[in-house]
């Protein structure tokens, strides 16, 4: 699946263009990445254009009979009942970074139709962010991530100690939404406060953490910052095949086709535009 959905994106990225989804950056800024930025209304609109049959705020209860359906309904983010179950037990602690309509209806869904679960349903997309009392509004998920594990001691409530493996920091964030109320302490060098990580220097994103009001501690050598794991996507879902297909008749795509990126991430929404295009096509009976 990981090799389907390298294979495909190029192309599907050119498709999204070729319908009008307007391209705010060619360029991921960060150079282990590639990808194209799109802007989000602009992209929902390019999508919908010519389609008059949009049910908006119509949950779907059960699936029709005798229809394909295609599920992408976000995965189950949004569900601290499914996250308990099948992430941590820490889920009401965990910051939510995602829609707040990801609620595991398409796993729900998949799951009565005979889907089996994929791989890595522990597994989740998360990041460090500022830790109550801070406040974090949506427009605040980018620009108060804390990204700077590799450059700080990163603890614990308890002390105890975790060393950043890799350069996403993906599985400092898994390990922090494990501990005691999904906490963790990064303490800093204030020599690292230069360092800079993509665009932004450790000391930016420290300074946009206290200005949210996170708990932030100042001493002559460190500065610690207290974080708390956002949850921003699950990784785990419906297992599908190669036309993206869960069960007879139930196609899934995007967070609700599990086991595409177990061990790291490879967007969310690359896997949402190449398995929905494939799983579009086999529910047309058309080779995906």
């Amino acid at each position: 699946l990981q090799r389907l959905l390298f294979e495909r994106l190029d192309a599907d990225l050119e498709w999204l263009e070729s319908i009008g989804a307007p391209v705010v950056s060619r360029d991921t800024g960060n150079p282990l990445t590639t990808g194209v930025r799109f802007d989000p209304e602009g992209l929902t609109e390019a999508l919908t254009v010519g389609t008059s049959d949009v049910h908006l705020s119509s949950p779907l209860r059960e699936l029709p009979e005798g229809k394909p359906v295609v599920l992408a309904t976000g995965g189950f983010a949004a569900d601290p009942a499914l996250v308990r179950e099948h992430v941590t037990p820490e889920a009401d602690h965990l910051l939510l970074r995602a829609a707040p309509g990801s609620t595991g209806d398409g796993l729900r869904l998949g799951l009565t139709a005979g889907a089996k679960l994929g791989p890595g349903l522990d597994q989740v997309y998360a990041r460090a962010m500022p830790a109550p009392p801070a406040r974090v509004e949506p427009a605040g998920f980018v620009l108060l991530s804390q990204l700077y594990a590799r450059h700080a001691e990163v603890t614990n409530e308890r002390g105890e100690r975790y060393e950043t493996a890799t350069w996403s920091e993906i599985d400092t964030a898994q390990w922090m939404a494990r501990q005691p109320r999904a906490r963790a302490w990064f303490r800093v060098p204030r020599a690292a406060l230069g360092e800079r990580v993509r665009e932004r220097t450790v000391g930016e994103m420290v300074d946009a953490a206290e200005a949210a009001d996170a708990p932030v501690r100042r001493e002559s050598e460190h500065v610690t910052v207290e974080t708390v794991a956002g949850i921003t996507t699950t990784l785990g879902g419906l297992r599908v095949d190669r036309a993206g297909r869960a069960a007879p008749g139930v196609f899934a795509c995007g967070a609700d086709a599990g086991g595409i990126a177990t061990g790291g991430y490879a967007s969310g929404l690359a896997a949402a535009l190449v398995f929905g295009r494939i799983a579009a096509r086999a529910a047309l009976g058309q080779s995906p």
